[in-house]
C-alpha cells in the first residue's frame, strides 16, 4: 500500500527537487545582495566608507529645498542648512566608498571563484547532494553570524565564509538538474534555478529597506540577516532529503576516437567556451554593477522617492517572466536549430535590453522604472540559457569541473570590475559611471554572444537510411528468378540489417 502511494507521487519528486535547490539558491543570493541595500544602515553602525551630507527628512521634497544637501562639502555647512527653522540635512555615513566596494565585490568574489572550482571538481567525483547540503549549511550559518558583527573586518570575514558556501550551489545544482531533467526541459529548468540570483536580489530590496525600519527586537538591520540565515538552515535540512541521481551523458562524447577520455584543458580551451565565457563575464559585470549600486543610486538621485517596492516588483515579477520565457524559447528552438539557437536567444535578448538599461539610469523615477522593467524582461533571459549551453557542449565526466572553471573566470572578471565604478563615480559622476559599466557592458556582451553563435553547432541532421539498411518487406524474392537470358542470378549470402561496418556490402560467392 505504501509503495503504491509512493509510486503515484513519484512524479512530484523532480518539481520538489527543483524547488528545494532553487529556494536554497535564492537565500544564498539574498545574503549576497543584502549588503547593497543595508549598506547605509550597516555603515552608520559599523563606521566604514564615505561620509557626506544627506537629506534626513521624508516630509520635504527636493524641489522645495533652497539648497541641495549634496552641495555641502563639510559638516558645519551641512548641519546649518534649514527650511522654516527645520534642519533637513545630516552629515553621516552614506554606505558608499572604497570600503563598501571591497566588501560587496572583491572580498566575496576572491573566495567564491576559487572554492567554486574546487567544489566543481569534487562534484564530478563525490555525492553532489551531500556536498550541496554542506554548502547550504555553511552559507546559512555565515548569514546568521553577519547579524551579530561588531566590526567592519568581521563583516568582511563572514562575507568570505558566505562566498565559500554559496560557491558550490551553481556547479552542484546544475549537474544535479541536468541529470534529473531531459533535454527538452533543460533550458527552462536552468532558467528557473538561475533565477535564484535575481530572486535573492529582488527580495533584498523590501527586506533591506523596510525590515530595519520596523526595528524588530531592537535589532534594526541585523534582523534581516538573522531571518534569512534561519530560513537557510531549514533549507539545508530539506536539501539532505534529496537523492543522488544517476549521471547521464547529455553533451558530446566523453572520449576521443582513440578511446581515451578528453582532458579538461582541451574542453575548457575550446574557442566556443572561451568566447562564451568572456561574453558572459562582460554581461555579468554589467549586472553586478547595477546590482551593487542600484539602491544607493536611486537613494542618492531621488531621495524623496521610495522605490523599494517598485524595484522588488520589477526584479521579481518582470524578471521572473523574462527568465521563464527565455528558457521556453530556447527549449522550443533547440530541437530545430541545435545549440546555436540558445546562443541566438542570448544575443537577441541582450541587444534589446541594452537601450532600456540606459533609460533606467537616464530618466526620472517613473520612466526609469518602466524602462528598467522592459530591460529586465529581456536581460534576465541570459543566465539560465548560458549554463544550459555549457552542460550540453561538455563531456559528462567534466561537466561540473567545467562549470566551476567557467564561474571562476566569469566571476573574477564580472565580479571584480564593478570596483571601477567608485573611481569613475568620483571622476565623472555616479550616473555616468553606470552608463559605462551597466548599459555599456550589456551592449558589448550582446555583440560577443552574437559572435559566439557562429562557433556553435547547428541542428543535427538525421542520417537518411539507405535501401540496404531497411528491413525487407514480405513478398517474393526476385533473386530466385531467372533473367531474360535464362541465367540464374548469383546466389547472395544472407544479409544482416544493417550490415556491420567490418563486412563488405553485397558480398557474393
Amino acid at each position: 500500500m505504501l509503495s503504491t502511494a509512493t509510486q503515484k507521487l513519484q512524479f512530484l519528486y523532480k518539481p520538489y527537487a527543483l524547488a528545494i535547490v532553487s529556494v536554497g539558491y535564492v537565500l544564498g543570493e539574498l545574503g549576497h545582495y543584502l549588503i547593497g541595500v543595508t549598506s547605509k544602515a550597516t555603515a552608520e553602525d559599523l563606521h566604514y566608507g564615505d561620509i557626506s551630507c544627506q537629506l534626513n527628512t521624508t516630509t520635504l521634497s527636493i524641489v522645495d529645498l533652497p539648497i541641495q544637501c549634496e552641495v555641502a562639502k563639510n559638516e558645519s555647512f551641512c548641519t546649518s542648512l534649514e527650511l522654516n527653522g527645520s534642519h533637513y540635512c545630516e552629515w553621516n555615513y552614506n554606505g558608499l566608498g572604497l570600503d563598501y566596494q571591497i566588501l560587496a565585490g572583491p572580498s566575496f568574489i576572491a573566495v567564491f571563484t576559487i572554492v567554486g572550482v574546487i567544489l566543481g571538481i569534487a562534484a564530478d567525483k563525490y555525492n553532489r547532494v551531500r556536498l550541496l547540503t554542506i554548502c547550504t549549511l555553511v552559507f546559512s550559518i555565515a548569514i546568521v553570524l553577519m547579524g551579530a558583527v561588531k566590526k567592519y573586518w568581521q563583516l568582511v570575514i563572514l562575507r568570505m565564509v558566505l562566498a565559500a558556501g554559496e560557491a558550490g550551489c551553481n556547479p552542484l545544482a546544475t549537474g544535479l538538474l541536468s541529470d534529473w531533467f531531459p533535454e527538452e526541459q533543460r533550458g527552462l529548468v536552468m532558467s528557473i534555478f538561475n533565477w535564484g540570483i535575481y530572486g535573492g536580489y529582488g527580495i533584498a530590496f523590501p527586506v533591506g529597506r523596510y525590515i530595519p525600519g520596523l526595528n524588530i527586537g531592537d535589532l534594526g538591520w541585523r534582523a534581516c540577516y538573522y531571518g534569512a540565515g534561519i530560513i537557510g538552515l531549514i533549507m539545508a535540512a530539506l536539501t539532505f532529503t534529496l537523492t543522488e541521481p544517476q549521471r547521464k551523458t547529455i553533451g558530446e562524447e566523453e572520449t576521443n576516437t582513440d578511446g581515451k577520455k578528453v582532458p579538461v584543458w582541451k574542453v575548457i580551451l575550446q574557442p566556443r567556451i572561451i568566447v562564451l565565457c568572456l561574453a558572459a563575464s562582460i554581461r555579468h559585470c554589467g549586472g553586478m554593477c547595477f546590482a551593487y549600486n542600484c539602491d544607493l543610486y536611486y537613494r542618492d538621485y531621488f531621495p524623496d522617492y521610495d522605490l523599494g517596492w517598485w524595484l522588488f516588483a520589477v526584479t521579481i515579477v518582470i524578471g521572473s517572466i523574462g527568465v521563464v520565457v527565455g528558457g521556453v524559447i530556447s527549449d522550443k528552438f533547440v530541437a530545430k536549430m541545435g545549440i546555436r539557437s540558445r546562443v541566438a536567444v542570448l544575443a537577441i535578448s541582450q541587444i534589446i535590453a541594452t537601450p532600456f538599461a540606459f533609460g533606467s539610469v537616464y530618466f526620472n523615477p517613473l520612466w526609469a522604472m518602466i524602462t528598467l522593467g522592459i530591460s529586465y524582461f529581456f536581460a534576465e533571459m541570459w543566465f539560465g540559457i548560458v549554463f544550459a549551453v555549457v552542460v550540453e557542449i561538455v563531456p559528462l565526466h567534466l561537466r561540473s569541473t567545467t562549470i566551476g572553471a567557467f564561474l571562476f573566470v566569469m566571476n573574477n572578471i564580472g565580479g571584480n570590475l564593478p570596483i571601477l565604478v567608485e573611481p569613475t563615480r568620483m571622476a565623472i559622476g555616479f550616473r555616468e559611471s553606470l552608463y559605462i559599466y551597466y548599459a555599456g557592458f550589456y551592449g558589448i556582451s550582446s555583440i560577443m554572444f552574437f559572435l559566439t553563435m557562429f562557433l556553435m553547432d547547428g541542428a543535427k541532421k538525421e542520417e537518411s537510411k539507405t535501401e540496404i539498411s531497411r528491413k525487407p518487406e514480405f513478398g517474393y524474392d526476385n533473386n530466385t528468378f531467372t533473367n531474360d537470358e535464362g541465367r540464374v542470378p548469383t546466389l547472395e549470402l544472407p544479409r544482416l540489417y544493417p550490415p556491420p561496418p567490418h563486412r563488405f556490402e553485397n558480398s557474393r560467392l
